[in-house]
């Protein structure tokens, strides 16, 4: 019992141990009730409480010759006297305590039937209490008051329910009971809750904000209350801007309560740069666990909500997606903090929408058919009307959502679909956020760097030396709390718990976008790969953000906490991007796509106990994946060649060597390198492409970072004597090095990648690799870079510390000749490599040999090597063979060389529109990186090209003519005498 319950029970006990009337027990009840007297000579009871003298009741009872007793036809009177002459109290203090204490009578009497009198006396006291109450909250002037600025129920907000100042549970009930009777007592309780709003508004994490946040989550545990603070007009108020969301919306002050706060992140993470990670970590554990046990909260706040009425659900719905909405600007490319929600408030959103979907994300998604896509043509909250769409432009997006569907939303659809937006608006964008912000403190940490070396030049003038010392202190603050703010937002993202919620809501939204682009089943039925056509333009509509949001978020936790990924979520994120790199088609913007290769990349770097990381072992077994990964990726490597933006050529290099580091993961599978033979036989236009701009890149990036080391070696050689060298040719130099050295960084490693990449992919495809219009392609690059390398001029390669670039020269040079010795059995790639006229020199396989056999001995073995100096020696002869069959033919005819290789032309064809002749394996290898006719521009398909018959039999004539000239020669000197 509490001391109160007890206090009033024993004075009550000492009142009544003789045999009361009803009168005498009335009078007693109701003085210790509300500490009254009635004498004034008594002001305090046997508990030492002051008592308030009525001394106008007792006037009226003596007037009127009545007992000097106090009854409940004078309780009325009594209760407006005692309150309103109290001095140390409010008369709202005074009157819930007197609630209490008649609240704890009445239930000691309830129920029993022979004190059915007593209990009318305590009926009648406990409303004239809350009637009075009621009047302190609304009508303070009736107790000589004054109408104090904010709601006079605030302070009481504030304090425990159970305390004397607190409202009760009895209190609440009774008074939302009154609702429909007293029409004063719903805005008064809406009234204070608004001001409890508007004054947490002005309170950080650093203040006592939990007790208005538990003022609240008591408050809305009455329905009729929850109501009536839904249709408050500071609920959700269409007008306002995204940045008054957290100050001006009733809800927003308490999801604006976050460590990443103002000033809070610099309490958690005081002088950033000299703690240590252990601080860092423990100081991120603390962050999370205040910031775990506040949305704890808040979700409790808005279930009660939604569980409430519908009224009342709507209106929730309808703030989180006025959440969404006006914050579309947080995605923006530079984004204006002032102009939207925090960081802090939309991953509080996000947490309470990604636990509002719980109750129906089960194992079997046995409720993913109530998400339902018509939600976003039937009126959504969701305003996707501006977002850019998965495979639809404007104006068919238009179109599209113009068509209305009949029927209403379901619950499920609409926080399914919510949550989507948030997660965009909200941890996208804060990710977003945190990956600029750590480029902008590198950025800052050189730039203070750059400044500081500046100093000297004020050493000698004190006044603008401190000048430029408290520039510099005011630069570096700035970058500590830049500093600090990264390790919140650390702190918050590397939730396990939040990030384990966020993947599951993902899964739900992998499994619904299957579903609705393989118009099945799944996942108790496979996807099907290549997709069938899907009359329904139900996924081309659907906004880029909802395969974005997948993406980003397993690509955030790929790399920052990959153990919180369960199997059946990899199972399904596998499943996912094979579907679309396999289906390109199906989804307009590149990087999106490209997106699905880095998840699949990100899920091949080893982890703790995986050494092929989160998906290496499960791609290495997959049916869906063995049949289809290889070509979906080699799919993706043709299509990135033209992104459409400014920045194509270097992204495409990035994208290819997320694609080779996939590929090598699982090469060790023989099943995917059997698929990869099968199909380049079956399908040899597309492998013609995928060689050709494979070639490419190898030739690119090889001449680039070889080009760079020269350039870092002849630069370094001029700058070891720099007193020849004027100042600013000096300057030059030092910026050129320095650029050189930048390239060769950049590019070494995709050249290790792409080159790693050539020898595989010539060992398993080596007839792809020797096609006619592809081979001598390969054997001029192979040779040129051969001699680069061995060489006269392969001692300019040589840089002082190479590991620095990921420079490896032996073990590119063995790299090369593994290609060279995956083909060497193809007669076309030995004839191209002895027809390369530029690069092609024997003394080059002798030099390589020499090194392999004195410098490099771990790289190839003497079997190797003895491989390899047999096929030089087959170059040799074929080029002598070669040559020969040059001499034979003699002068050949103009009309009979191909006009672009200017070489005899074996299988000649007619160009549709220009009408011009070339070989056929030169079209072919032109229309490979251009589709047009190389003499007027029109467009062109091989297909499209008609055999020249005639010309190829007259040249076939031509050589069979010089052959048998030759061969008659020949017999002709054998029979000669002498």
């Amino acid at each position: 019992m509490s001391s109160r319950k007890r206090h009033l029970s024993d004075q009550i006990q000492q009142t009544s141990r003789g045999r009361d009337t009803l009168q005498e027990w009335e009078d007693k009840v109701l003085r210790a009730i509300f500490r009254l007297t009635l004498d004034p000579s008594v002001r305090s009871d046997g508990h030492g409480h002051h008592l308030s003298f009525v001394k106008s009741v007792r006037a009226d009872l003596e007037e009127e010759r009545q007992p000097i007793l106090l009854g409940a036809a004078m309780l009325d009177q009594a209760i407006l006297e005692a309150a309103s002459n109290l001095k140390k109290v409010t008369p709202l203090d005074y009157l819930l305590a007197c609630w209490k204490r008649v609240t704890q009578q009445f239930k000691h009497h309830k129920g029993n039937r022979a004190e059915e009198d007593k209990l009318e006396v305590l009926k009648e006291a406990r409303r004239l209490c809350m009637s009075y109450c009621i009047f302190a909250i609304t009508m303070p002037e009736m107790f000589g008051r004054e109408t104090p600025d904010s709601s006079p129920l605030l302070p009481h907000l504030l304090v425990d329910p159970e305390d004397d100042r607190g409202l009760c549970h009895d209190f609440l009930a009774e008074a939302v009971s009154r609702f429909a009777d007293d029409d004063t007592i719903e805005p008064a309780l809406v009234g204070a809750i608004e001001d409890l709003s508007r004054q947490l508004a002005r309170m950080t994490m650093n203040d006592d904000y939990k007790t208005h946040v538990l003022a609240l989550r008591h408050l809305v545990r009455y329905p009729p209350l929850v109501k009536a603070i839904a249709r408050s007009p500071l609920f959700a108020p269409s007008s306002i801007p995204a940045s008054d969301l957290e100050a001006a919306t009733l809800l927003g002050p308490f999801f604006a309560i976050s460590p990443l706060q103002a000033d809070i992140t610099s309490q958690y993470f005081s002088s950033p740069k000299t703690r240590d990670r252990t601080f860092i970590t423990n100081s991120q554990r603390s962050l999370r666990m205040a910031l775990t046990t506040h949305q704890q909260d808040l979700l409790d706040i808005v279930n009660h909500i939604i569980k409430s009425d519908k009224g009342a659900r709507d209106s929730m719905l309808d703030w989180f997606a006025m959440c969404v909405n006006k914050n579309h600007k947080r995605r923006a490319l530079q984004v204006d903090k002032k102009l939207v929600a925090s960081d802090g408030f939309m991953i509080n959103v996000i947490v309470c929408l990604d636990q509002l979907c719980e109750p129906f994300m089960d194992a079997q998604f046995s409720k993913i058919d109530r998400i339902d896509f018509e939600y976003l043509r039937r009126d959504p909250r969701v305003d996707i009307k501006e977002e850019t769409k998965l495979n639809m432009d404007q104006n068919s997006s238009d179109s599209f959502y113009a068509q209305s569907a009949e029927g209403s939303n379901n619950f499920i659809s609409e926080v399914f679909f919510l949550t989507l937006a948030a997660h965009h608006y909200g941890t996208e964008s804060t990710n977003q956020t945190l990956s600029q912000l750590e480029k902008d403190l590198k950025r800052m940490e050189k730039h203070i760097e750059e400044i500081e070396l500046d100093r000297h030049k004020w050493i000698n003038s004190p006044a603008q030396l401190k000048m430029f010392d408290n520039a510099v202190k005011k630069y570096k603050d700035q970058i500590d709390k830049g500093l600090s703010y990264k390790y919140a937002v650390q702190g918050v993202l590397l939730d396990e718990t939040m990030q384990a919620r966020s993947l599951q809501f993902m899964r739900y939204v992998i499994v619904w976008i299957l579903r609705l682009v393989s118009a099945s089943d799944f996942p108790k039925q496979p996807i099907k790969l290549p997709l069938q056509p899907n009359p329904s333009n139900f996924f081309e509509a659907l906004p880029e953000y909802f395969l974005e949001d997948v993406v980003g978020a397993y690509r955030f936790v790929m790399r920052n906490m990959p153990w919180t990924i369960s199997s059946t979520q990899s199972d399904e994120l596998i499943i996912l991007c094979i579907t679309f790199l396999r289906n390109s088609e199906k989804i307009k913007n590149p990087y999106l796509k490209s997106g699905l290769v880095t998840i699949l990349f990100a899920g091949t770097w080893p982890a703790p106990n995986r050494p092929k990381g989160v998906l290496g072992d499960l791609l290495m077994g997959m049916p869906l994946a063995t049949e289809h990964l290889l070509h979906a990726l080699m799919r993706f490597y043709i299509e990135v060649e033209n992104t459409g933006a400014h920045t194509q050529f270097y992204d495409k290099f990035n994208i290819r060597y997320e694609i080779f580091q996939i590929i090598k993961c699982i090469w060790d599978n023989r099943v995917y390198r059997d698929h990869l033979d099968e199909e380049s036989k079956a399908n040899v236009d597309f492998f013609v492409r995928f060689v050709n701009l494979l070639l490419n890149d190898v030739t690119f990036v090889l001449d680039e970072s070889l080009t760079a080391f020269q350039q870092i070696h002849n630069l370094s050689k001029e700058l070891q004597n720099p007193e020849h060298l004027e100042q600013t040719e000096r300057q030059e130099k030092e910026e050129a090095l320095s650029a050189a050295k930048s390239k060769a960084k950049s590019y070494m490693q995709l050249t290790n990648e792409t080159v790693a990449m050539l020898k595989l992919f010539t060992e398993a495809l080596a007839d792809a690799f020797t096609m006619p219009e592809i081979v001598q392609r390969l054997a001029d690059m192979l040779d040129y870079n051969l001699d680069a390398m061995v060489g006269p001029k392969s001692n300019e390669l040589k840089v002082e510390n190479p590991k620095e670039y990921d420079f490896q020269p032996k073990t590119l040079l063995s790299d090369i000749i593994d290609v060279y010795l995956n083909l060497r059995k193809k007669e076309s790639f030995v004839l191209a490599v002895a027809r390369d006229g530029r690069s092609y020199k024997p003394a080059n396989f002798q030099k390589a040999t020499a090194i392999f056999r004195s410098q490099a001995k771990e790289f190839k073995s003497p079997d190797e090597l003895k491989i390899w100096t047999a096929l030089g020696e087959k170059f040799r002869q074929a080029k002598e063979a070669d040559d020969q069959a040059e001499d034979d033919l003699g002068e050949i005819p103009e009309e009979f060389l191909d006009p672009l290789m200017a070489t005899l032309m074996t299988d000649p064809v007619i160009l549709p529109t220009s009408k011009s002749i070339l070989d056929r394996s030169t079209i072919r290898s032109h229309l490979l990186s251009d589709p047009n006719d190389p003499f007027n521009r029109a467009p062109l398909k091989i297909e499209d090209v008609i055999p020249a018959t005639d010309l190829k039999s007259q040249i076939e004539a031509f050589k069979a003519e010089r052959r048998g000239a030759k061969v008659a020669g020949a017999n002709i000197m054998d029979t000669s005498p002498g």
